[in-house]
């Protein structure tokens, strides 16, 4: 009798001599099942299915572009000539980003009109930038609440200069950093002040900048993108400026108006009125306002759709990522362009 041990190295010799040509044969399909689909490759008989193919066609392959386009994309250099006997308007031009604004215009040798509430203020920002070497400098003072002055303030911008190249708007009302305690008199008043007057003055001007091919540029902030605790009022009205200018823009596009919309997104500048706000309560490094000015109106000459000027690379990375490109771009395909247009 054949000990147990020894029986089950003799079954498992036997399993193991059985299996070999099996496995070997294995490979061998294998092998040749792999060699004709290269060949049926090489012949174009091996394709993806049709509705594969629609997919692609219809879908992947728009969206692919988008992406290359935004992330590669290469816009025309800057050069300051580009300004030269341009016509801009820049509100909130007393003080701080604006004034920067109208400075860099003037050494580039355009037309200036600015506005602020403080006339004093502007009488002496013309002067300067007439020093500085503008074609023109004009001013009219007076507040963006009232939404009458706003109307009037670009005709009378579009009679002194002769019309309208670029119009950049800057201005906000007073922020403070306090939580939301149910104030909607603020709240309107950020709202109409910060929002509601970009679209009086955009829609005042859009006659002018269709003749001249024009821009508009439109300083927004990091709080218009992104939620921030104590500047709730504040954030209302910077994404506003998102959502409408944004909708606008493809507006355009569809309707070939050829005037371009730049949206600015800043963070932090080192303005006194934006250092008095966050004093005390955010530590965080401002950005030189110069600077700023000056990329500002780069973003706007080179039309461009977003500018970002953060103190932080993530932030602007991550800001910039091309996926809202992409939904918008997915949405717009369910509309009935005919009937858009027509509209």
């Amino acid at each position: 009798m054949t000990p147990p041990s020894r029986q089950k190295m003799e079954n498992s010799a036997n399993l193991g001599m059985t299996s070999l040509p099996y496995r070997c044969e294995y490979r061998y399909i294998k092998i040749r099942r792999e060699r004709d689909e290269a060949e049926m490759r090489m012949k174009g008989l091996l394709r993806p299915g049709p509705c594969l193919m629609a997919f692609m066609k219809n879908s992947l392959l728009p969206i692919l572009g988008i992406f290359l386009a935004y992330y590669y994309s290469t816009y025309e250099e800057f050069r300051p000539e580009m300004l030269r006997g341009k016509k801009v308007i820049v509100t909130g031009a007393s003080k701080g980003i604006g004034k920067e604004m109208a400075y860099h215009l003037a050494k580039m040798g355009a037309h200036v009109m600015v506005t602020a509430r403080s006339e004093e203020t502007l009488k002496k920002v013309v002067s300067h930038c007439q020093e500085l070497g503008a074609a023109s400098a004009h001013y009219m003072a007076g507040s963006m609440d009232d939404m009458t002055f706003a109307e009037q303030f670009v005709a009378e911008a579009g009679k002194l200069m002769g019309g309208l190249d670029m119009l950049i708007l800057n201005h906000i009302t007073s922020v403070t950093m306090v939580p939301f305690n149910g104030d909607v008199h603020l709240l309107r008043k950020s709202m109409e002040v910060n929002f509601l007057s970009y679209v009086v003055l955009s829609t005042a001007a859009l006659p002018m900048l269709k003749q001249s091919n024009g821009s508009i540029v439109v300083v927004s902030s990091v709080a218009g993108k992104i939620a921030n605790p104590l500047v709730a009022s504040y954030a209302a009205s910077k994404f506003a400026l998102d959502g409408f200018f944004s909708s606008i823009r493809m507006e355009y596009s569809v309707t070939k108006v050829n005037v371009s919309i730049t949206l600015c997104i800043l963070g932090l500048i080192n303005t006194d009125t934006a250092i008095n706000a966050i004093s005390g309560i955010l530590d965080t490094e401002a950005s030189p306002k110069e600077e700023c000015a000056l990329e500002i109106i780069k973003g706007g000459a080179l039309r461009q759709e977003e500018v970002y000027y953060v103190n932080s690379v993530w932030t602007t990375l991550l800001l910039k990522t091309p996926v809202r490109k992409i939904l918008e771009f997915l949405s717009l395909r369910n509309y009935n362009m005919d009937k858009f247009i027509k509209n």
